[in-house]
């Protein structure tokens, strides 16, 4: 209800102030834009930013799952790694991009890699998070039952980590999405990022916003396809409301 409130205002607005389109294209004149695309070129350009979003997310679960169990269970480790983490995940991702395009060339790799780095560190910091969170008696009593260390952790440890872990899949799918966009302004022939720069650089207004929904929507897709996951494996893991 509120977001056609919302629709309804702006288009109002547009209409009755007369802002032109190439400032604030009115919800109507961004979905004439969007229909006015052939829907074979939307297939290319949505499955180009789907494919490199997916590989550099599926990339860094596969990274950061472990990382955080091993930082979770050496305090050395720990101590060691995570300030470079840190320290990457502070470096603009923006003002690395294109370094990372002309060392790995053309291609979906140096696209995946940006979206990789967009998206890994939630993951790492949230699981190591719920994996120190568990309780220690848990622990112990574990140790005193002569389970061993990888018992510890995919028995105890990891189940109670789950809904930290979740957490973060839901808000690395955004930040996927985000870096593959980021590389696609970068180095892209193809792709919804690519499509949004190419329909503003001819002022192509309402074109471009029909581009940004399209990314909202995909956003928006893959964030609840981890919420329905978790809600058909994991359910323990979810809120008693959201269950």
């Amino acid at each position: 209800m509120a977001v056609v409130c919302v629709l309804g205002i702006w288009q109002a607005a547009t209409w009755l102030f007369a802002i032109p389109s190439f400032l604030l294209p009115s919800p109507t004149s961004i979905v004439a834009a969007g229909f006015g695309v052939d829907p074979s070129v939307w297939i290319g350009h949505i499955w180009a930013t789907l494919r490199v979003a997916v590989m550099g997310y599926a990339l860094a679960i596969a990274i950061a799952i472990p990382l955080a169990i091993s930082l979770s269970m050496s305090r050395l480790l720990s101590r060691t790694l995570y300030p470079m983490l840190v320290v990457i995940q502070s470096t603009p991702i923006v003002a690395v991009a294109p370094i990372i395009v002309v060392t790995l060339g053309a291609g979906d790799m140096p696209k995946v890699v940006i979206t990789f780095l967009i998206t890994f560190f939630p993951i790492v910091v949230s699981t190591t998070t719920g994996l120190l969170a568990t309780p220690e008696e848990l622990i112990e009593l574990s140790r005193s039952l002569r389970a061993g260390r990888t018992r510890e952790i995919f028995h105890i440890r990891l189940p109670y980590a789950l809904p930290f872990l979740f957490s973060a899949l839901k808000i690395s799918t955004t930040l996927a999405v985000i870096g593959t966009v980021v590389a696609e302004f970068v180095a892209a022939e193809k792709g919804l990022g690519f499509f949004i720069a190419f329909s503003t650089s001819f002022f192509k207004i309402p074109q471009a916003f029909s581009g940004l929904v399209i990314l909202v929507l995909l956003s928006l897709t893959l964030f609840r396809l981890v919420g329905f996951v978790q809600k058909r494996f994991a359910p323990w893991s979810l809120p008693k409301s959201e269950r």
